[in-house]
């Protein structure tokens, strides 16, 4: 006889709603069943570091009548405040302190609107800064398929939960790769949606880089979470067209016949990672689209690394100021990570006309990439990642060489970060994986707003190529 908690753990956040729905089971069995998949899974993956089970099983009856009635959740530990709750960022500081949230984010907001029980939050390296989750305040989150290796970052613990059965969905963000990289890591769906698809209020800004979603295991669900928490919240300035029929429509819908380009060749990608992008092309080649080696010229422009630095840096040095107001006193060198302080006290050197500069940069930069979706493409195939997921150390903190972790993320993840500049939609899908056995990821970047187009593909991926079978060992 087997429990609801191995009888729902692959089960997707889809199914498992209708099983609310439909008076097979209550929230709050789901909610007892993801808390025991955590429970006995999450100690070989520290992917969910803060635990609110009391609070999930009082409530789990409780829950709003939305999409998503009962389905059990975790809230990455970044940007994401929840009222009552303590939230980190991935920083010791803010972590021993544990101030509580007064006020929920609009999303937060939404996901509770949408019926979700969050259980609890989920690893992310200190301030999202690197492409791994290993932060010196909670340790590393090790990836489903190999623990010896990275689950991605900085949502590398919402991916490692979904990755593992113990949610079928989970929040993640991403400000140059946080959603696509976790996914490709672990195996999963990881859409990034376009800037000003879903508000980023009340305190962050929708024009910067970051965006939030989740990570899920089926087309279905991402598209569902899009259509719960889409649209503008108040003092919105960057504001998607909304769509023109729910994205949960898309699922299935026949894309017609497409113009594809796919990045075939680049001087960091590792052979598997290239093969992925060019199988993938070959399969929607058979699908009956038009596919050929193009991309825009603009993405191999040595200048993009320079003001993406640059804003990179800049933001670094405001998440250290909003968490020092958060504390009520100013962080000390020994409470942030080298990497982390290393890009603030830079960024300090920045004049104001340098940042403008870069923002300038930006704008050229996003119109010379559009030009090509202009010139008649209607997708663009590449890697997620640069490589396999790399082994938990790779990025580790040197305090004689502070920047070095950044160095190393730029060789590992070169594909992700333009579309955060351009604002565009892009996502991974888990459409191959290494002879040991590991994931890897194929990206598709859609023009600007053009969500449902992704949706259409990747469901269309999703019925030839299904991946849903395939489950990590752990």
């Amino acid at each position: 006889m087997t429990s609801l908690a191995d009888d729902t753990r692959w089960m997707d956040a889809t199914d498992q709603a209708e099983l609310v729905r439909s008076g097979q089971v209550k929230p709050s069995e789901l909610v007892e069943a993801a808390i025991e998949r955590i429970e006995a899974l999450n100690p070989a993956l520290n992917a969910v570091v803060v635990h609110w089970f009391d609070e999930a099983r009082s409530t789990a009856d409780d829950l709003p009548a939305g999409p998503f009635r009962g389905v059990p959740f975790l809230l990455k530990d970044l940007f994401a405040a929840y009222a009552g709750q303590p939230l980190s960022n991935g920083n010791r500081a803010l972590k021993e302190a544990a101030i509580r949230s007064t006020v929920d984010t609009t999303l937060v907001s939404r996901f509770r609107a949408a019926g979700l029980a969050t259980l609890g939050r989920t690893n992310s390296s200190e301030f999202g800064s690197l492409p791994t989750t290993e932060p010196l305040a909670w340790g590393p989150t090790r990836n489903p398929w190999n623990t010896d290796r990275s689950a991605g970052g900085s949502s590398g613990g919402s991916a490692a939960a979904v990755a593992a059965g113990m949610v079928p969905i989970a929040h993640a963000s991403d400000g140059g790769g946080s959603i696509r990289i976790p996914s490709s890591s672990c195996g999963l769906v990881g859409l990034k949606p376009s800037q000003g698809r879903i508000t980023m209020g009340p305190n962050r800004d929708e024009s910067n880089l970051g965006v939030d979603l989740g990570v899920s295991r089926t087309v279905r669900d991402t598209a569902g979470l899009l259509d719960a928490v889409r649209g503008p919240g108040v003092g919105d300035t960057v504001i998607a067209a909304p769509p023109i029929r729910p994205y949960a429509q898309e699922v299935g819908a026949d894309p017609g016949s497409l113009r594809i380009g796919v990045v075939t060749q680049h001087p960091l990608a590792q052979a598997e990672n290239l093969t992925a992008a060019k199988n993938a092309g070959a399969l929607l080649e058979s699908l009956g689209h038009h596919v050929e080696d193009s991309f825009p010229s603009a993405l191999i422009d040595p200048k993009f690394r320079e003001f993406f630095a640059v804003m990179w840096g800049t933001n670094m040095a405001v998440n250290l100021a909003r968490a020092a107001e958060t504390l009520g006193r100013e962080l000390t060198e020994d409470e942030v990570e080298p990497l982390n302080w290393a890009l603030a006290a830079s960024a300090r050197q920045h004049s104001a006309v340098d940042y403008a500069q870069g923002l300038a940069m930006n704008g050229l930069f996003r119109r010379a990439v559009y030009q090509w979706w202009a010139d008649g493409f209607d997708l663009l195939v590449t890697p997620t990642m640069a490589a396999p997921p790399p082994p938990i150390g790779t990025f580790a903190h040197d305090p004689a060489n502070p920047i070095a972790p950044l160095m190393t993320a730029g060789k590992y993840v070169p594909f992700t970060p333009p579309f955060n500049t351009t604002g565009q939609p892009a996502i991974s899908l888990p459409l191959h994986w290494t002879p040991d056995g590991l994931p890897i990821g194929v990206q598709f970047v859609a023009a600007y707003g053009r969500e449902d187009l992704l949706l259409r593909v990747a469901s269309q991926l999703e019925q030839a190529a299904p991946w849903a079978s395939r489950r990590p060992p752990l």
